[in-house]
């Protein structure tokens, strides 16, 4: 396997000799081809290729070209813009706008992409251009292009911005002078193209060049496109260019020095840019229904436009490593769908027309450790004045709708009484524990599955522990209790759900007295929480590190590969390899102290994963466990999330 060291710059980067002049960017640097951005769509639904955006733009760009070894028809202009201010992600073109130079013959073409920006250069006998893509707001990318005469004479060259035929049927383009106006019957937001000029003879004397710029926006009608205007009219695409390799620079410096020391080789510093990058395409800034910036689980998935709960708290954690204005905000996403009652949506969307909001169930309470994760950063107590609220009355809801015989361990389950959002609630949707499971209903609106599961009630031990922090950060009266709380609830998880002749924690029946066999992920759950006791997390360990159950060539999946219903193929929560279940996996390891165990799994998890460690390749939604093939979607954001704490101090 090829691999980001072979690819790309070595350590050196960061240590040059003092004869070597330090790149002025050097963190950046790490992100170079990170991914492989190529694609020329012959249709507009077309996702076989990646895409980059930045600053939260619901829009993106690509290379023009193939991810594949096939030919194609050279197009001077970036591909795109991919639409995701319309159903689920839609190409609004080719390449929208494409730059055309009378009389000259492109011979080559070079890409290079950066979290910062998209660059690509096309050469010809006497002509170089070059051109590069930055996105100055949530709104609008500029395009700088610079002609070079390399020829030992004058030259005169005429080009014009051609407008390419639309695939996205339901646009429309209006043309006055140098500004194109697209509006679309699927979406109110509206699409702005300015060239100044649209078209020009430049004279080029030998070695010289010249640059120029275009804008695209897309705005939606909340946003104010006449301050938009003014504000890329007095830009300068140099100077806008220089703060976006700072941002990113300072971002990645802060993800890269701050690796756990096992993980100092290089090549682990290209997975963080990687994953960086990632977080960074699926970032969205607020529209229609959603008040707060946040990120899709994956814009390369036509159904994973939205926000989903458990998802943006896994999101904020990873984010608070490099950006913690923008995990907090992630946070405050969800809980602008918080009802009175304390319950959190499971999913929202931009556009309910698409798709509405999904409140026939929550997801795994895992906020309050986001929260924790974030204040342990910056001690921003306001974030936290504004958090713990919601958080305090989220905890409670478990225990009011979601504790059927009142006997302090909460059950997953649903609003609508329905058998699949009550699954749903869990985050593994058809888990083999919840093969035979029924539902049961504890009052209106409010219903469980007829069993106790280990993994809700040890997050809803560590929650105690986290809100404890949070209420003594503000110095209100609930710490006490809460700790007190979960010394209870600690005992109880470890009497209920472990099982001594396993060696493993199961979910059980209500009554508490039947367990429910089949070793899943959700076994280490306790021990990610630090609910178990040493003796069971020295059990546990050697189930998680025997190869013929999760020890695998992507360890720990989410059940035992000697399980007669392991299919990593067929089944969704049934074998394949969740880089957050992996996490906790490693996380609980190391709460115990098997920090062996955990580096060895950590590095194994990483390089059995395919693509992973290679140049240009996607972190995938998930793996599969004995061959480490990608599966499902493209761009995940939780598994770029949890690679950043496997990795991180």
């Amino acid at each position: 396997m090829n691999r980001f060291f072979v690819f790309l710059m070595s350590l050196t980067i960061l240590s040059c000799s003092q004869t070597e002049k330090e790149p002025e960017h050097p963190y950046n640097s790490f992100s170079k081809n990170a991914l492989y951005y190529r694609i020329t769509p012959e249709k507009k639904f077309d996702k076989s290729g990646l895409m980059f955006s930045d600053q939260g733009a619901w829009f993106a760009y690509s290379f023009p070209g193939s991810s594949t070894k096939k030919r194609f028809a050279l197009q001077v202009g970036f591909t795109g813009p991919f639409l995701m201010t319309q159903q689920n992600g839609i190409w609004s073109s080719k390449a929208l706008t494409e730059l055309s130079v009378k009389n000259v013959n492109w011979d080559s073409h070079h890409i290079e992409s950066y979290s910062s920006h998209l660059e690509q250069s096309f050469t010809s006998s006497n002509v170089e251009l070059t051109q590069k893509l930055v996105f100055l707001s949530g709104h609008t990318a500029l395009i700088q292009s610079t002609l070079k005469n390399t020829s030992d004479e004058t030259l005169s060259l005429d080009y014009e911005w051609k407008i390419n035929s639309i695939l996205a049927d339901s646009l429309k383009l209006k043309r006055e002078g140098n500004e194109i106006t697209i509006t679309s019957s699927k979406t109110n937001a509206v699409g702005h193209i300015l060239m100044n000029p649209a078209s020009l003879t430049l004279e080029l004397k030998p070695n010289e060049s010249k640059e120029f710029t275009i804008s695209q926006t897309f705005i939606f009608p909340e946003y104010d496109w006449a301050k938009e205007k003014e504000s890329i009219q007095q830009t300068d695409f140099n100077d806008l260019l220089s703060e976006r390799k700072n941002q990113k620079n300072t971002q990645l410096k802060n993800l890269i020095t701050n690796r756990k020391s096992q993980f100092e080789d290089s090549i682990y510093a290209h997975v963080l840019a990687k994953a960086q990058l990632t977080l960074q395409n699926n970032w969205r800034i607020p529209a229609g229904e959603i008040k707060h910036e946040g990120l899709f689980p994956s814009y390369h998935y036509r159904w994973f436009n939205g926000f989903w709960s458990w998802d943006s708290w896994k999101h904020a954690v990873g984010l608070s490593h490099f950006d913690l204005d923008l995990a907090k905000k992630q946070m405050k996403l969800m809980f602008e769908f918080q009802n009175e009652d304390g319950f959190v949506a499971d999913v929202v969307y931009r556009d309910t027309s698409i798709e509405r909001h999904n409140y026939r169930d929550t997801k795994p309470p895992l906020s309050a450790w986001a929260v924790a994760k974030i204040y342990e950063k910056d001690k921003d107590l306001e974030f936290v004045k504004y958090m713990y609220p919601k958080l305090k009355k989220y905890h409670e809801w478990w225990y009011a709708k979601r504790d059927h015989d009142q006997d302090g361990l909460c059950e997953y389950g649903s609003t609508d009484g329905s058998l699949i959002a009550a699954k749903w609630e869990s985050g593994m949707d058809n888990a083999i524990r919840f093969d035979d499971s029924k539902i049961v209903k504890n009052g209106e609106g409010a219903y469980s599955l007829d069993q106790e599961s280990v993994d809700l009630n040890s997050y809803l031990y560590a929650e105690k522990l986290f809100l404890a922090e949070l209420s003594k950060a503000l110095g209100n009266n609930d710490a006490d209790t809460y700790i007190q709380e979960a010394k209870v609830l600690k005992k109880k998880v470890q009497e209920q759900f472990y099982d001594a002749n396993d060696g493993w924690f199961y979910d059980t029946n209500l009554e508490g007295n039947t367990f429910i066999k089949g070793e899943g992920s959700e076994g280490w759950t306790a021990l990610w929480a630090k609910a178990a006791t040493q003796e069971q997390a020295e059990a546990v360990k050697k189930r998680m590190m025997n190869p013929q159950k999760f020890f695998t060539k992507v360890p720990f999946q989410t059940m035992s590969a000697d399980h007669p219903k392991f299919d990593p193929l067929r089944g969704y929560w049934r074998g394949p390899n969740w880089l957050d279940q992996s996490y906790f996996g490693v996380k609980g390891l190391r709460n115990y102290g098997f920090n062996t165990e955990a580096d060895k799994a950590t590095r194994q998890i990483l390089e059995g994963a395919e693509g992973i460690l290679e140049e240009g390749k996607p972190i995938r939604e998930n793996y599969h466990p004995l061959t480490g093939q990608g599966l499902h979607a493209k761009n995940f954001s939780w598994s770029a999330a949890h690679i950043i704490m496997l990795l991180s101090k």
